[in-house]
C-alpha cells in the first residue's frame, strides 16, 4: 500500500468456459458486505480479525499447516491444516505498519515503516525527523507457535515499507532485501538522494547477529524524476523501491520501484546488479510490485495508482491506469505486451487498484490469483501475455468499516490447493477454485510460500524447500 511514508496509520457479466468479463453499470453493484463471485469460485470460510490487533491486515505467508497475516498492529498465526476449519493460534500485538511477513526455518521477519520512539513492541510513534527514531526488520522466533518470541530488530534507511527473502545457496544464512522510500532532508536516517535499497544478512543459527551487510546504489543516475500532475495524471518519481521480487534458484529479481521496473542479476546476493529498466511515462503511476511468471521468462508489473485509497476502478481511470502491465523478457531485456484490469466497475466509496497476488502452480499455464483491494480477488490466466483474460473472481459489496475507500483485500496467494485473502477489515477469508485450467495445481504441495521469492513448481507431490 502506498501512503504518506510514516504514517500512523459490478457483478461482471462471466462466462466460466471462455473466461471473459464484461464492463458493468453501478445499478450493479453489490451492496455492502454483498459476496459475489464466479461460478467456479467457493467461499470456504472466513476467520474474523482478532480483537488485539485494532489495525488493518497486511502481507502474508505461509509455512506447512500454517499461514501468517501481518498488520499494522502486529501478526497473527493461523492453523490451516484443514482450510475448512482454519483456526485462529496466536496474535502478537507489536505496532509499526506496515508489518509485512515473510517466514524462513523458525524465523518471522516483518518490515516497519512507521517511524517509532524505540525498537520495542511497547513503541509509540515518534517524528522521523528525530535522530533516535528507529524503523526498519523486526525478527521473531516462531518455533513455538503458540507464543511467538521477540529476538531482534535492525534499523534500515528509511525503515523497511517491504522486504524480500534471498537465501544464501548453503542455507547458512537468508539475505533480505529492504525496499523503502519516501526521504526528506528533514529525516537524519533518510536524506535524499535515497536511490538503494539496504541488504541484512540473518544468520540461521545466530540471528540475534543480523545486520546490514551492504546498501547498492540502484540508480546512479537518481531514477526516474517522476512528474508533478495533479490526480490522477502525476507519476511518482523514484527515490527507491516499493517492492521487489526474488526469484534466487534463477538468480534474477524484479524491482517495482516507484518510477522504474527493473530487473537484477543476484547471483552474488550482497551485489545485486540492474540489468535492465523500463519505464511508462503514458499510464503508470507508482511502479508497486512485480510477478515472475514459472519458467522467468515474463514479469507481471502492478501499479498502484491512487496508493490504495483511490476509486480508480471506473469507467472515468479506464482500463489502462492502476492495472497490471505484463512483460515479455527478451534477450534480457523487458518487452511490453498488454495491460488487464478488472472490468467490473466499482463504487465511488471502494478504494480498488492492482495489489498483491501469485502465481496458481499449472504447468504449462500462466496464472496469477490477485488482490484489488474492495476490487475482491481476481484469478488471470495469462498465457497469452497479449491478451490476459479473467477466469474467476470473488468481491464483497462496498464497506464502510472504517469509512470510504479504506478496506477490501490486501494479498490473495495461491497455497496447497485454496486462495488465501487478507482483508483489511474482515479478516481471513479461504477461497477454493475449480477450474479446468487450474484444477492441476490441486496436486502440488509447497512446504512454504513467501510470495515475493519464488521458485519453480515442484512436481505433483513433491514438497520442496523452496516452496
Amino acid at each position: 500500500m502506498l501512503a504518506p511514508r510514516r504514517a500512523l496509520t459490478l457483478v461482471a457479466a462471466f462466462a466460466a468456459l471462455m473466461g471473459v468479463t464484461a464492463p458493468v453499470q453501478a445499478a450493479d453493484i453489490p451492496a455492502p458486505g454483498e459476496i459475489v463471485m464466479s461460478p467456479n469460485i467457493r467461499h470456504v470460510t472466513n476467520v474474523p480479525k482478532p480483537e488485539a490487533l485494532t489495525d488493518i491486515n497486511t502481507d502474508m505467508a505461509f509455512q506447512g499447516d500454517y499461514a501468517y497475516v501481518g498488520n499494522y498492529y502486529g501478526f497473527s498465526i493461523y492453523d490451516i491444516r484443514n482450510p475448512k476449519k482454519t483456526s485462529l493460534v496466536s496474535s502478537v500485538v507489536c505496532p509499526g505498519g506496515q508489518m509485512d511477513v515473510s517466514v524462513y526455518g523458525d524465523l518471522l521477519i516483518g518490515s516497519v515503516d512507521s517511524s517509532r520512539n524505540d525498537d520495542s513492541c511497547s513503541s509509540t510513534g515518534q517524528s522521523a525527523t528525530i535522530k533516535e527514531s528507529w524503523e526498519g526488520l523486526r525478527i521473531f522466533d516462531i518455533s513455538d507457535k503458540t507464543h511467538p518470541r521477540y529476538i531482534k530488530s535492525v534499523e534500515t534507511n528509511c525503515g523497511s515499507h517491504t522486504h524480500t527473502l534471498v537465501p544464501d545457496r548453503r542455507r547458512q544464512s537468508v539475505y533480505v532485501y529492504v525496499s523503502s522510500y519516501g526521504p526528506s532532508d528533514t529525516y537524519p536516517d533518510c536524506k535524499t538522494p535515497h536511490d538503494l535499497i539496504s541488504i541484512v544478512k540473518v544468520p540461521l543459527r545466530n540471528p540475534e547477529a543480523a545486520a546490514v551487510v551492504a546498501t547498492p546504489n540502484l540508480f546512479p543516475d537518481g531514477g526516474y524524476p517522476g512528474v508533478s500532475l495533479p490526480y490522477p495524471d502525476g507519476k511518482s518519481a523514484t527515490t527507491g523501491c516499493h517492492d521487489i521480487t526474488a526469484y534466487p534458484e534463477k538468480g534474477i529479481a524484479a524491482g517495482a520501484c516507484m518510477g522504474d521496473g527493473v530487473l537484477f542479476d543476484i547471483r552474488d546476493p550482497e551485489r545485486p546488479r540492474v540489468t535492465a529498466s523500463v519505464r511508462d511515462e503514458v499510464n503508470f503511476a507508482f511502479w508497486h510490485s512485480a510477478t515472475f511468471n514459472n519458467d522467468g521468462s515474463k514479469v507481471i508489473f502492478t501499479d498502484e495508482l491512487g496508493g490504495g485509497t483511490r476509486a480508480t476502478c471506473n469507467e472515468a481511470i479506464g482500463p489502462n491506469r492502476g492495472a497490471n502491465a505484463y512483460y515479455d523478457i527478451v534477450r534480457g531485456q523487458l518487452r511490453f505486451r498488454s495491460y488487464f484490469k478488472i472490468a467490473r466497475h466499482q463504487a465511488d466509496t471502494e478504494n480498488c487498484v492492482a495489489h498483491n497476488g501469485s502465481l496458481i502452480p499449472v504447468k504449462g499455464r500462466d496464472i496469477m490469483v490477485q488482490a484489488w483491494y474492495q476490487g475482491g480477488i481476481s484469478v488471470v490466466d495469462f498465457t497469452d501475455s497479449a491478451h490476459p483474460q479473467e477466469i474467476a473472481y470473488f468481491e464483497r459489496g462496498p464497506d464502510d468499516t472504517a469509512g470510504p475507500l479504506f478496506g477490501g483485500f490486501w494479498s490473495a496467494y495461491y497455497y496447497n490447493g485454496y486462495i488465501y485473502g487478507s482483508d483489511f477489515h474482515q479478516g481471513l477469508d479461504v477461497l477454493k477454485i475449480n477450474d479446468w485450467r487450474t484444477n492441476k495445481a490441486n496436486g502440488v504441495k509447497m512446504r512454504s510460500l513467501n510470495a515475493q521469492t519464488q521458485a519453480s513448481y515442484p512436481e505433483r507431490g513433491d514438497g520442496r524447500d523452496d516452496w
